[in-house]
């Protein structure tokens, strides 16, 4: 089946007929199931032997080794509408299941297995060589038997029993390098929180869990706490030790929030900007500057103009190649994350879309806040980007593949001016 036969039969499962029995309902569940693992084992297929493609292809024509697959993972992710990061990850489990592990292959395609649970899987045994991943697949997967039923826990410990069985120093030597990933990350939480995340060594993770739920206790059994809870008191504890001070907004770190003129001074409601966070209440964001404020912490008010229609970003240009300071901050401001379509990494790099080589001007309307895979990917012989639009409209720029394929990036409108002429109206 060709790409117009698979979008054709995606338009047939639109027109699922409604009027059918709770009995078929069920059914049609369990083969839409069925059909989305199929379509996993389907896509891992086609994607290995598109890298596959493009491998012998450049190395035809020379290029070295260590690039031949440069870029192709990219391709992929944003086929599948996914970040370049994650487009790494499908790749490299496509290529375990088609190379090492043809059962779980055949598991996924009848729907025994779903992506999921085969990712599971694949985590616990890639430390392995190849001959011991082939052996896991046969004892784990050849009988469908065997992994029907189970849920994730089950499966994940399966495999990780047979990788340790097979080779225990391999699961040993990966144990000791994991302290090496280390890591604290944040990202955006429903109704204007965050979650914090520390991966940590397991005796690390536990001693500090430990401490603060201890010291919470402590606190509970000695004040007179009515209007916290203890994973309250655990979250203020977190704080306090990691920023010290008692409260967020004494915390002397910046934090930029992009709001109108309208919704700082006049009571208006069009959602500010937090950087790095995302959309924040107009009110919430209101009470973050007066907290601060409040508390004689140093806040600086910057101008960033934007028109009224459109909520773009002013033009700024330079004759610099490198982009000043001021205008990356500019771009940073507008851009707020990766532009590159379904990544939304940090901006690191501050790219010219037309390159600087072929006549690109260091301005506003040239340049995209990308982070450093995609602006290296984008640096690979056969990928390009142009600027669309026009000035004063929101920005957008098109991403060209080295397959033709055209993926268009538009920024997000910042907070929009007070419309004199409106009000005047």
């Amino acid at each position: 089946m060709d790409s117009s036969g698979i979008a054709a039969f995606a338009v047939a499962v639109r027109e699922i007929n409604p009027d059918v029995s709770n009995v078929e309902r069920i059914d049609q569940i369990s083969a839409l199931e069925g059909l989305k693992s199929a379509v996993c084992a389907a896509q891992a297929v086609i994607s290995i032997d598109f890298e596959n493609a493009v491998r012998d292809e450049r190395r035809r024509r020379g290029v070295p080794n260590e690039r031949l697959s440069k870029g192709v993972s990219a391709q992929i992710a944003l086929a599948r509408r996914e970040s370049p990061n994650r487009g790494g990850h499908l790749l490299g489990q496509a290529r375990m299941l088609v190379d090492d592990m043809p059962n779980a292959l055949e598991l996924l395609r009848t729907g025994v297995l779903n992506e999921w649970r085969t990712s599971l899987i694949i985590k616990e045994i890639i430390c392995l060589d190849r001959e011991d991943r082939r052996y896991i697949d046969e004892q784990l997967c050849a009988d469908p038997e065997t992994l029907r039923g189970l849920g994730d826990k089950r499966v994940r410990g399966k495999a990780y029993a047979l990788a340790v069985e097979r080779d225990c120093a391999a699961i040993v030597e990966r144990a000791k390098k994991a302290p090496g990933q280390r890591a604290v990350t944040s990202r955006p939480a429903p109704d204007s929180m965050a979650y914090l995340t520390a991966l940590l060594p397991m005796k690390d993770a536990v001693a500090v869990h430990a401490t603060l739920s201890r010291d919470a206790d402590t606190i509970i059994c000695t004040h007179d706490v009515v209007e916290r809870s203890k994973n309250q008191i655990m979250a203020d504890l977190l704080v306090e030790r990691c920023t010290g001070a008692a409260t967020a907004t004494t915390v002397p770190v910046g934090v930029v929030i992009v709001i109108s003129d309208e919704a700082l001074l006049a009571g208006g409601h069009e959602p500010a900007h937090a950087h790095g966070y995302g959309p924040i209440p107009a009110a919430l964001a209101r009470d973050v500057v007066a907290d601060a404020i409040e508390n004689d912490a140093a806040v600086t008010l910057r101008r960033l103009y934007s028109k009224p229609s459109s909520g773009s970003v002013t033009a700024m240009e330079s004759t610099a190649r490198a982009f000043p300071k001021s205008l990356a901050t500019l771009i940073d401001l507008r851009d707020r994350w990766c532009r590159t379509p379904y990544c939304n990494a940090p901006i690191r790099h501050h790219d010219h879309i037309t390159p600087h080589h072929a006549g690109g001007a260091t301005s506003e309307h040239n340049g995209a806040g990308l982070c450093e895979a995609c602006n290296y990917t984008k640096e690979t012989p056969g990928w390009s980007a142009r600027t669309d639009g026009t000035p004063g409209q929101l920005h957008s720029f098109e991403l060209l593949t080295p397959t033709g394929h055209r993926y268009r990036s538009t920024a997000d409108p910042t907070p929009r001016p007070l419309d004199v002429e409106r009000r005047a109206s």
